[in-house]
């Protein structure tokens, strides 16, 4: 049983590590800014996943929980006004390429 957690330990740090590493990807690369607010929102759920493995690591399921439940309001809110900001330019602008938006000044 020690055996099979351990291994499901290391799995889901493995997948979250994986998907920390894509969202960063994701932000880094593109210039399109709806692809970097996905690229936000998967670095958030992989820090979602970091935090409930560090409350299962040290026994603190009800704080990592707590915690995770902060994360995700607080989340949420970000990627709202992300997307609002996101539509404004889009109308103002008619585009949403970064590459585009440089020159913009005002």
């Amino acid at each position: 049983m020690i055996n099979d957690m351990s291994q499901l330990f290391w799995m889901c740090s493995i997948g979250a590590i994986l998907v920390f590493i894509t969202g960063f990807y994701c932000i880094l690369v593109t210039f399109n800014l709806i692809r970097a607010i996905i690229g936000m929102d998967l670095l958030t759920k992989a820090v979602t996943l970091f935090l409930i493995l560090a409350g299962y690591v040290t026994g603190r399921t009800g704080l990592a929980q707590a915690l995770a439940i902060t994360l995700i309001v607080i989340e949420v809110v970000v990627i709202a006004v992300a997307v609002g900001v996101v539509l404004c330019v889009f109308r103002h602008n008619k585009t949403i390429d970064v590459k585009l938006l440089r020159n913009i000044k005002g």
